[in-house]
């Protein structure tokens, strides 16, 4: 018996991972984020599952069904929207299951930020402009941040920002970023990435503002840097001609010649 924790993916149902599926159709019992998690990724639940929403139980409540379920001998697949690495609540868990002793196991899934990276047919690290992307937050009730996690901190690398549970603090980033980016830095707002209602609403640091209404309030990822407004920055040497490489050696004399390429290698150097 497992309580299988499967990322479900930023919402579009067939962004879930074959293993989530497979997991979900095996699985008697589903517990599942009622608030994120789009129904149509229930219908993978067997015929006869115990299926409960747990956006209004609390976490003793949710770890209750998981200690019944391991009492059956039931498997349990637990779902979380997106990917469970980040603001999933599901350390907490994690943590009462060990006290437990019920086994769990994770399976990951689409993050967000990927979902909201695909909708702007963008890459989020260009060479030459950024080569690191943050995945941050601003305070909320439910969770304060940590005294040197702040926007300003992190804006001082210039790396692209993905700042999630934050839409409602608009005015606030855009105080925060704009004397490390400047008011012309590109912004792009997406609400519900990949759910069929998806919108996306670019602008700049000095009027994304007054482009967002008040419908705009949750489920919405903040993303800043220059990199949403480069063109004319530098291709990758990871392609390009004369550049020595496990899968292209250049010569009989590079270090490369006669190997075997290696799976994986071939996003070793951009």
């Amino acid at each position: 018996m497992t309580i299988h924790f499967i990322g479900a993916g930023p919402g579009a149902p067939d962004l879930l991972t074959l293993r989530g599926r497979d997991l979900i159709a095996s699985s008697p019992v589903c517990l599942y984020a009622g608030s994120l998690v789009p129904e149509q990724v229930l219908e993978h639940c067997p015929e006869g599952a115990r299926i409960i929403n747990t956006a209004p139980l609390s976490l003793d409540e949710i770890i209750d069904e998981m200690h019944s379920a391991h009492a059956a001998g039931l498997d349990v697949a637990r779902l979380h929207s997106g990917d469970l690495s980040v603001w999933s609540a599901t350390g907490e868990q994690l943590r009462r299951l060990r006290e437990l002793d019920i086994p769990y196991a994770i399976t990951p899934g689409v993050p967000s930020f990927s979902a909201v990276a695909a909708a702007l047919g963008q890459e989020l690290t260009l060479p030459g402009v950024a080569q690191s992307v943050v995945l941050t937050r601003t305070p909320g009730r439910a969770s304060a941040m940590p005294d040197g996690e702040t926007l300003a901190n992190f804006a001082k690398t210039g790396a692209t920002l993905a700042i999630h549970l934050s839409v409602n603090k608009l005015d606030r980033v855009v105080e925060e970023l704009v004397p490390f980016y400047g008011g012309d830095c590109p912004v792009a707002i997406v609400w519900r990435a990949s759910w069929p209602d998806e919108r996306v609403v670019r602008g700049q640091l000095s009027t994304i503002a007054s482009r967002v209404d008040d419908s705009l309030q949750r489920t919405a990822i903040i993303l800043v840097g220059p990199v949403l407004g480069s063109e004319d920055f530098q291709e990758s040497c990871l392609y390009a001609l004369g550049y020595d490489r496990r899968f292209r050696p250049q010569s009989a004399d590079s270090p490369f010649a006669g190997t075997a390429p290696v799976p994986g290698d071939e996003g070793e150097v951009s």
